[in-house]
């Protein structure tokens, strides 16, 4: 079996002088290789089609055989390190916290393992029969929350 390691230390050396991040590594018992790196920007074909040689480049096929692919981290899916958090500030995201509640909104910033989301939503005034709508901070943890996707709009 591949050892995962040995893969991540390969993508390690292709991104060290790019803008890319690495999101996750899979290898699966039967050699399949998963491999998902994120940009700012979006990520193009081309750099997954060069990182996909470069990771052949440096794995025998004749050692062992396997399974390749390597993506972008899908739209919609939940967040899974901390500058994807980093790279949707200003972006609107879901939220499920521990309890189970959602929050929509704003990703107002990131600060380590912490970040804010700022929803509208409707709160008691004093002096006013009806609530108003307000815009509302919510403080989380990373490591709290079921999970943070970025909401991908058509408008």
């Amino acid at each position: 079996m591949i050892d995962k390691n040995t893969v991540k230390s390969i993508v390690d050396e292709w991104l060290s002088d790019k803008e890319y991040f690495l999101v996750d590594i899979e290898v699966s018992p039967d050699d399949r290789i998963v491999v998902e790196i994120d940009h700012a920007d979006g990520v193009w074909i081309e750099d997954c089609v060069d990182l996909s040689r470069y990771i052949e480049d440096h794995l025998s096929r004749d050692e062992e055989d396997y399974e390749l692919e390597v993506g972008s981290a899908g739209l919609g899916q939940p967040f899974k390190v901390p500058q994807q958090y980093e790279c949707c500030v200003g972006k609107e995201v879901e939220v499920l916290d521990g309890d189970g509640r959602k929050v929509r909104g704003l990703l107002k910033s990131v600060d380590g393992n912490d970040f804010v989301v700022t929803a509208r939503e409707k709160v008691k005034v004093e002096g006013k029969k009806r609530p108003q709508l307000a815009d509302v901070d919510h403080a989380y943890q990373m490591d709290k929350v079921k999970y943070t996707k970025y909401l991908i709009s058509f408008k």
